[in-house]
């Protein structure tokens, strides 16, 4: 079965259902380079199920290699071969991995104490309900004389964003290349100029007042709203960087979401952007995203404030803000100075 039946809104419900019926003997995992199914935007799994009485602990398989017969060898043995090169083999509390999702590691951290959600809130981007009306070129908005006052500069594509950065200069060369930039965004004039009015009955031929999200928007045209988030994050996306810092103060479409961290100050955003850029930071993306093939990730906005931030990450970045942190957290952090004096610097700079 596809991975996401362990990662999807339901999982949970599902798979303690199941583990409440039937004992899960084993459940086997593939790393990108073993896919079974390769240029497939999907991750297998296999599930060894038995119509018996269930057990509190099952085997937690990756296969790292293809072409192999080392899985085969530990299935047939009735799960008791062990030393094989290609596979990985964890015995897991079963309560453990069903709460950590049957697709992803063990959770050895044994819980962390601080997740992006103590520094920054997250919303999706922009859904237009039609881009190729809403989401312009600047040839486009030339050759139709839409005004200014109602465009506003926005990001469609991960693609579209070369770096970890995008600045005002990257805005221009996608301008040159013609990718669209501008977003149409209506949502306070009561009268428009000619221009604009014969856009909209364009609109109305083309029948989008009556899509799905579109005929929710009163009028229909209205467009969502949005802050300019500091920090943008690739929703579904293969680069090792996924954090972009947003200097060119462009609205982000649904191909990215917004990271508004609970500080304006701008040494502590360039702050969160390089923790949340730390290695130790982004392999955690594992654990509340959604899983796909050749390595492709998907975290949706609520996960992605669940991201755990491991504490000598936040000490070394120096993220704290006691004065938006609750009394509680500052007291996880007394109990681990002297497990971790970077944290402790860390807390007493600040008091």
């Amino acid at each position: 079965m596809p991975a996401d039946t362990c990662e999807g809104t339901f999982a949970k419900k599902m798979w303690h259902w199941i583990s409440e019926k039937y004992y899960i003997e084993c459940v086997v995992t593939f790393d990108e380079k073993a896919t079974p199914f390769p240029n497939v935007d999907t991750n297998a799994m296999i599930f060894l199920i038995k119509n018996v009485k269930p057990n509190k602990k099952l085997f937690w398989v990756k296969a790292n290699q293809a072409y192999s017969d080392d899985l085969l060898q530990f299935v047939s043995s009735g799960f008791k071969k062990q030393g094989l090169e290609t596979i990985e083999i964890t015995n897991r509390h079963l309560e453990e991995a069903l709460e950590t999702g049957l697709s992803r590691p063990e959770q050895k951290y044994n819980g962390f104490q601080l997740h992006l959600s103590d520094f920054a809130k997250v919303m999706r981007g922009i859904a237009t309900g039609a881009n190729e009306f809403f989401f312009l070129t600047r040839q486009q908005v030339n050759e139709l004389e839409i005004p200014e006052d109602l465009l506003k500069i926005a990001i469609g594509r991960t693609r579209d964003v070369k770096g970890n950065i995008i600045t005002v200069n990257d805005i221009k060369l996608l301008e040159n290349e013609n990718r669209p930039t501008c977003l149409f965004s209506i949502n306070w004039h009561s009268t428009f100029p000619k221009a604009v009015s014969d856009y909209l009955k364009i609109g109305e031929k083309l029948d989008l007042p009556n899509r799905p999200l579109i005929k929710q928007r009163k009028p229909w045209y209205r467009m969502e709203e949005r802050k300019v988030p500091p920090l943008l994050f690739a929703y579904l996306g293969r680069r090792n960087t996924r954090f972009i810092k947003n200097e060119a103060g462009v609205l982000p479409l649904t191909g990215f979401l917004c990271v508004y961290p609970i500080s304006d100050d701008k040494e502590y955003i360039d702050n969160l952007w390089q923790a949340l850029n730390h290695p130790d930071t982004l392999n955690n993306l594992q654990l509340v995203g959604k899983s796909y093939g050749s390595g492709a990730l998907k975290v949706e906005p609520r996960n992605l404030e669940r991201l755990p931030i491991p504490e000598h990450i936040v000490g070394r970045f120096n993220i704290i803000r006691p004065h938006k942190t609750s009394n509680n957290q500052l007291e996880l952090f007394d109990k681990n100075i002297t497990a971790n004096n970077s944290i402790a610097d860390a807390v007493k700079l600040h008091r």
